[in-house]
């Protein structure tokens, strides 16, 4: 029997067929029978495959569509972060400029004060602790507006008090006194 392979010279094959005999013919029929057979199972392979590589495509695509729509996206999310991020910048510098003219500000506030602090306590060293007891009663017009004038000033200068000083109580207390009994004068005549 001869064997026919796929790569048999066609000559051959119809040589066979011309001048075979029945068992030639036979074997010549099953190895078509078989070659077609492979033929159409190499088909179906092929066909599947082919498929498969269509799906395989066309998922790449859909994934590549997705990869792009998430780039676009990130894109855009790190574009609004970037703004966001800019306008908080912009908030900070603000807000340190802000500070930085408050803070001046405060400074010559400060300035101001010390001054003001230094020409009051220069005058009130210049006047003399008695005299100052009747300045802190000047503008008292009554006897009940003096009491209460010479309560305020003890709860200022009582010695329990921090920055209290005894010796301005003595003379506060002597310049009531004296006061007080005036208003009594006053009002017995």
């Amino acid at each position: 029997m001869a064997t026919y392979e796929v790569n048999e010279s066609s000559q051959q094959f119809e040589k066979t067929l011309a001048d075979g005999n029945l068992d030639e013919l036979n074997e010549l029929k099953a190895f078509l029978f078989k070659e077609s057979i492979r033929i159409e199972m190499e088909k179906r392979e092929l066909e599947e495959l082919k498929t498969k590589v269509f799906e395989d495509r066309q998922r790449l695509r859909d994934e590549s569509e997705d990869v792009n729509k998430k780039i676009v996206s990130e894109r855009a999310r790190l574009r609004q972060d970037a703004l966001f991020f800019e306008k908080k910048m912009d908030i900070l510098k603000n807000g340190f400029e802000s500070l930085e003219a408050d803070r001046k500000a405060l400074e010559k506030a400060r300035k101001q004060f010390e001054q003001d602090r230094t020409m009051i306590g220069d005058s009130v060293k210049q006047l003399k602790n008695e005299e100052m007891a009747v300045f802190m009663f000047q503008g008292v017009n009554s006897l009940l507006a003096l009491k209460k004038r010479y309560k305020d000033l003890l709860k200022i200068f009582h010695p329990d008090n921090m920055g209290g000083d005894h010796d301005m109580v003595l003379k506060i207390n002597k310049t009531y006194e004296e006061l007080r009994k005036n208003y009594e004068d006053s009002k017995i005549i």
